[in-house]
């Protein structure tokens, strides 16, 4: 069987590190770029680079990367989708809902296959929670609560932290609970002097009453990634820096050393730090999306979930503005 040919729009920070998978995928020939701007980093090796999508489209790729700035996802899509060409598009995959329901609508009319690129449902230590919690080893969930903060990305100008940052969350906590966001209350800052905000935070109650807390900022010196969720028999906590997940058992043995009950409590419980293979969590995204244009069983971000992810950063966002608590499911 031929090789897929791929194509990739923009040359940015992300389009430089889809570029590096790109020329390392098996079965796929990375066959050129799009970006007006040219390749100053030399991202694209001996791919060529064009001015224009159309010349592009021109070399006939199964497939194309949009790594483009949010504002243009929803025209790029349509290029790519009336010449027949799945896509997989950065999160978040429109600026606007009903941006993304038009994507949606338009890629399932023409039985092509979109995606989306919130990566985290790819790092090994939410893929692995996932399927802890799924397996029920929590027992019954009781909360989820995420932190993303660390120092402004000077590379984001197009939108503020929510859909940037939290975008990720939004996503990664309905994809291990497997439960939707039904209603959110936010507050946000800005800190930075710039248009958009660069702090938010959230709290949220998704489907089975299960409660759901964010926060994510651009103004903390250090870089944090974790999700924490508590439930019937401890806790679990996934960093998604080092890709890691630990988890803490609830208490079982009477701590009878006063002074050290203090810090700990008056029981203890095992620590385990799982060990599992942790591979590069974009490789593993672009592995995914290639089997499903070759037609294989594949779980992809798809557009729909894109969209999803989209409509609860417009009710934060709401919120946030309002001051009151805003039902998501209003919003799809």
């Amino acid at each position: 069987m031929a090789n897929l040919k791929a194509g990739l729009i923009g040359l940015g920070s992300m389009g430089r590190n889809h570029a590096r998978n790109l020329h390392a995928l098996d079965g796929v020939d990375f066959v050129g770029v799009c970006d007006p701007a040219g390749d100053p980093a030399g991202a694209a090796g001996a791919a060529p680079v064009f001015g224009s999508i159309e010349q592009l489209l021109a070399l006939d790729p199964d497939y194309v990367v949009c790594a483009a700035p949010t504002a243009a996802h929803g025209e790029l899509a349509e290029q790519l989708a009336s010449a027949g060409v799945h896509m997989l598009v950065e999160k978040p995959v429109a600026r606007d809902s009903a941006t993304a329901n038009a994507m949606v609508e338009r890629f399932e009319k023409a039985g092509l296959i979109g995606a989306v690129g919130h990566i985290e449902r790819f790092n090994p230590a939410l893929q692995q929670l996932q399927k802890r919690l799924s397996a029920g080893d929590l027992g019954e969930i009781y909360q989820i609560a995420t932190r993303r903060q660390g120092p402004f990305p000077a590379r984001i100008a197009d939108v503020g932290v929510v859909m940037d940052l939290a975008s990720h969350d939004i996503d990664s906590v309905g994809f291990v609970t497997g439960r939707e966001f039904q209603a959110v209350s936010a507050r946000t800052a800005h800190k930075s002097g710039r248009e958009h905000e660069d702090l938010v935070a959230v709290t949220g109650q998704l489907e089975g009453d299960l409660v759901a807390n964010v926060l994510v900022n651009w103004l903390s010196p250090k870089k944090e990634r974790v999700t924490v969720v508590t439930g019937e028999k401890g806790t679990f906590e996934a960093s998604t820096l080092e890709g890691d997940l630990t988890f803490y058992a609830n208490g079982t043995v009477e701590s009878q050393w006063q002074d050290v009950a203090h810090f700990r409590g008056m029981t203890e419980g095992d620590v385990t730090r799982f060990a599992f293979p942790k591979p590069e969590p974009l490789r593993t995204e672009h592995e995914v999306f290639r089997d499903a244009v070759m037609g294989k069983e594949s779980a992809i971000v798809t557009l729909k979930l894109g969209l999803t992810a989209v409509a609860v950063g417009e009710a934060i966002r709401e919120s946030a503005r309002t001051g009151k608590t805003i039902n998501v499911e209003t919003r799809r």
